[in-house]
């Protein structure tokens, strides 16, 4: 059994609220869950002390025993220093120039 420390959606249309769970992988996203360990409210400012609260030493039992937790738990977990900071790859720019626009813009001005 796949442990993941992942957000479960709840609130209003339009007014999301997420629970984090520790759930097995394959239930649902809203679906069965271990244990709440916190909650995120996006729709506080990024400042806000509520808009991240976490149960670290639930946390760390939960991790101990060998559950994973998402990109975005992941991203919460370094900001409260119950993680080590992780390192994903950059976003591609889509604006940029193909290759074949490069090539042409290099050959014009060399």
């Amino acid at each position: 059994m796949g442990l993941k420390i992942r957000l479960s959606r709840a609130g209003a249309k339009k007014r999301p609220y997420y629970h984090i769970v520790i759930a097995d992988s394959r239930s649902p996203r809203d679906g069965r869950f271990l244990e709440k360990v916190g909650s995120y409210n996006p729709m506080l400012p990024a400042q806000h002390e509520d808009r991240v609260r976490l149960e670290g030493e639930r946390i760390q039992h939960w991790v101990g025993q060998g559950a994973l937790p998402t990109e975005r738990v992941a991203k919460f977990l370094g900001h409260a220093g119950l993680a080590p900071m992780p390192t994903y790859r950059e976003q591609p720019i889509q604006s940029a120039p193909k290759k074949k626009a490069q090539e042409r813009a290099a050959k014009a001005a060399g």
